[in-house]
Order: structure tokens, then C-alpha cells, then sequence
């Protein structure tokens, strides 16, 4: 397994650049190569994108989400990565988004593409572009405000927007 960290500072306060990244959906818009993300429930994702030229489709379970703190992942099917996107308050409208993942190239293209950082690069544009997407918006499409602890989904009414 290959690994990659990249972490960005966004002018937003914590709790909006946490909400619109439980918009899980609107990752195209700010995502190089994620062609479509589906929710199909609160813990479950259906992705499809184009990695090194190749259409490549997988299954991704949510493992934890603490709000304004961290959202955690693994692939059920599919290239396999894993990872954990953290947020930290630094002052009031001011925040890190940090992106740690684990994941697996699949063939030669993948292989060499990860050995010549491709991946790291383009996981730092995807955190450029959503620095941009967010700020220039300074509110976020939506947020989904609940809980989730291994097997155990907490949902906050109330606390869905969008």
C-alpha cells in the first residue's frame, strides 16, 4: 500500500469546511477525475472516476465521522485505499483540512504513476480546489451533522442542511 498526506489552510470557520465535506455528492466539483460520488445511505458511497486514463468504480464505507473533526473511510470493493480527512480550528474563520490515505495501485500505469507522485499531486490539487470552491462560496451546499462509531450511526435531527 502506498500512502499520502496533504494538509490545507482554508478562510472559513471549522464547522463549514467540515459540512461541505460531508456533501459527499458534490466532490466532482472540486475533485480532478471523480466523475460521480452516490451516498447510498448514511455510511455508504458508490464512486466512479477515471484514474490513470481508466474508468475505475468502487464501494467505500464511512468507519467514523465526528462533526468538525474527522471523517474515516475504507473501500468494501474495488481499488482498495483507506483514509482519514481531519479539521482544525486555528481562529475564528480559519481552519486546516488535512488528508492522510492509504490505497493500492492496481497495474503498471497505477504503479508508476504513484512511484512519480501523481497521486500526492493530485490529491494536493483536489485540496487547492476545494480551498478555492469553498471560500470563493463561504457557506457550504449542505452538511450532515450526525455521528458514526464503527457500527453505530447517531443521526442529529435537525442537524441536516441542504
Amino acid at each position: 500500500m502506498a500512502s499520502v498526506e496533504h494538509s490545507i489552510e482554508v478562510s472559513v470557520p471549522v464547522s463549514t469546511a467540515y459540512n461541505q465535506w460531508t456533501q459527499f455528492e458534490s466532490f466532482p466539483e472540486f475533485m480532478e477525475g471523480v466523475q460521480q460520488v452516490h451516498q447510498t445511505d448514511d455510511k455508504h458511497l458508490h464512486w466512479r472516476a477515471k484514474i490513470g486514463g481508466q474508468e475505475r468504480e468502487w464501494e467505500a464505507e464511512i468507519t467514523e465521522q465526528s462533526p468538525d473533526q474527522r471523517i474515516a473511510w475504507t473501500t468494501t470493493s474495488g481499488p482498495r485505499n483507506s483514509g482519514v480527512v481531519t479539521f482544525h480550528h486555528l481562529e475564528p474563520g480559519r481552519c486546516k483540512v488535512m488528508l492522510q490515505m492509504e490505497y493500492e495501485p492496481h497495474g503498471a500505469t497505477e504503479s508508476m504513476g504513484s512511484a512519480m507522485g501523481m497521486v500526492s499531486g493530485q490529491i494536493k490539487a483536489d485540496l487547492d480546489h476545494f480551498k478555492e470552491f469553498i471560500e470563493t462560496r463561504q457557506a457550504e451546499t449542505g452538511a450532515w451533522r450526525g455521528e458514526i462509531k464503527r457500527e453505530d450511526v447517531h443521526t442529529n435531527p435537525g442537524g441536516v442542511i441542504g
